[in-house]
């Protein structure tokens, strides 16, 4: 989950209640901006008073209104977002500077209030701020989910997820073999399924949630756990940008959150008690809950709810983003698709293809490279708060600033990029990027706060993207090829790919 810039809100607002706070907030704002002028500062991106660049980013793609800026004011420069100051970073060196060099100062997360509501206050792995607890919750994941030894443990579960899968789509083309297939529609049930496995030990087909009232079928519980929170986060309440105007009354969307975060809290509470129930029986299952109940003895319930939580709708959202496209552009390009075909067939021959297959196949690890750089699920990091003074790039950071990383930027920097607007996965051949190195396109972070689901990412996309071109020839539905219409602040695609399939007669 993201925090993005909308201000929508903002355009809508009363001025005639609060003209005088915002005429000495004014002056104080100019005189602010004459002590930064004289400091060894970034470039800032000129703004209106008081409301800064908001106006600026009313488009809802941030990440693309910030590369555009950076051919005018560099890799690294500020803009102002009602009462806060961004600093924002455009390219691989600053980007790697911040997250790595300089990770001590700026370590913190800054959130939306949506963000704080739909995290518990940060009581997840992925947006708590560096401590102890962060320490241990991501020593936690790693030995239980995603680390490399709890990967190959759990391997079973994802051979499992790719087989249905494929399945799936050989049972539509043999029902409707003219119809175009909705390859997310199928894959996002399946990576449903593997996350509850992984994080509860079993594929729950319902679950009666006592604070709802009422049975939830599986697809209703994806609803509550993935989709309504996936959007809730994307919301953006314009107070975010004027703290000091909390008290003015926005409940439109502070009701809307609270409504996802009670139900999603409630479904999850369930869930725990399903599992809690099972190990008091004497049943013991290798899963993250487990894991969690047995080695967390200082976690609260609540927190153990929302590790087990953000397990479930990170497995189920971002690895189905980068497999949609991954195909999106294979099914665009016959010559790269019979190319990675080839590749398949020369180290797997009448075998299925698997996760132990993937380190003999450069050119798939390419293509899921070359995706995640012009796709990449999360265009601009979560936010971090420099918590004291520091230099970035050469310019002096204060504290108090916001820090952005725009990995859309980064990854469309013509500097290091040859036409980088191009789906090429040829340029992850060359001798400098014929690694096999997850990091390469920052689409996973970097430093300390790296993200933790890399490793399984890499192993589910990139087995589903080659079993998927080992079993069938894909084509675009025509008058797909120029769809690439985005969800709002995300990269997730607006809508699904349509694709006819063609089994391949070699298996």
């Amino acid at each position: 989950m993201e925090t993005y810039f909308d201000p929508q809100y903002f355009s809508t607002m009363g001025f005639g209640t609060i003209v005088l706070g915002f005429l000495v907030l004014f002056f104080v704002w100019r005189f602010l901006m004459n002590q930064r002028r004289n400091s060894n500062s970034p470039p800032a991106v000129p703004g209106q008073p008081l409301i800064g660049n908001l106006l600026q980013l009313k488009a809802k793609k941030p990440h693309q209104t910030f590369c555009k800026w950076a051919e005018t004011y560099g890799p690294i420069y500020t803009i102002r977002t009602g009462a806060s100051t961004v600093v924002v970073l455009n390219s691989i060196e600053v980007a790697k500077e911040a997250l790595v060099t300089k990770y001590l100062s700026i370590s913190t997360r800054k959130l939306s209030r949506a963000l704080q509501l739909l995290t518990a206050d940060k009581n997840m792995v992925a947006m708590s701020d560096y401590g102890e607890f962060h320490k241990m919750v991501k020593k936690y994941i790693l030995a239980s989910l995603l680390g490399a030894n709890a990967q190959k443990r759990s391997r079973c579960h994802r051979d499992t997820m790719i087989e249905n899968t494929t399945k799936c789509l050989h049972a539509n083309v043999k029902e409707h073999p003219l119809l175009p297939v909705n390859l997310r529609e199928i894959f996002k049930k399946e990576l449903f399924r593997l996350a509850l496995k992984q994080a509860l030990g079993k594929d729950v087909e319902s679950i009666y949630v006592e604070e709802l009232g009422k049975q939830l079928s599986k697809w209703e519980m994806f609803d509550v756990l993935v989709v309504d929170p996936m959007m809730g986060a994307i919301e953006v309440d314009w107070r975010d940008f004027f703290p000091y105007l909390r008290w003015v009354p926005n409940k439109g969307i502070e009701m809307k959150i609270r409504r996802i975060v009670s139900r999603t809290s409630a479904v999850m509470k369930a869930l725990i008690q399903e599992q809690k129930k099972r190990i008091a029986s004497g049943e013991d299952i290798d899963c993250y809950t487990d894991f969690l109940l047995a080695e967390g003895k200082t976690l609260k319930d609540e927190q153990i709810s929302w590790l087990v939580w953000e397990a479930i709708i990170e497995t189920s959202d971002t690895t189905l983003i980068t497999t949609e496209w991954a195909m999106y552009e294979l099914a665009k390009s016959s010559k790269y698709q019979d190319r990675l075909y080839q590749e398949i067939q020369k180290i797997c021959g009448s075998e299925k293809i698997t996760e132990v297959h993937l380190p003999q196949i450069p050119f798939l690890n390419a293509i899921f490279q070359e995706t995640l750089r012009l796709h990449s699920p999360v265009p601009i990091l979560p936010m971090r708060y420099a918590h004291e003074d520091t230099e970035l790039g050469g310019y002096h950071i204060p504290a108090g600033s916001e820090i952005a990383v725009n990995i859309y930027g980064c990854n469309m920097d013509k500097k290091v990029w040859n036409e980088p607007e191009e789906w090429k996965p040829e340029r992850f051949l060359s001798a400098e990027n014929l690694t096999a190195d997850l990091f390469q396109t920052m689409a996973f972070g970097g430093g300390r706060r790296v993200c933790a689901g890399a490793l399984q990412a890499n192993s589910i996309a990139c087995t589903a993207i080659a079993r998927f071109i080992q079993d069938f020839e894909w084509k675009l539905k025509e008058g797909e090829e120029g769809d690439v219409d985005t969800v709002q602040l995300t990269t997730h695609k607006l809508h699904p790919m349509q694709a006819i399939i063609t089994p391949r007669n070699s298996l």
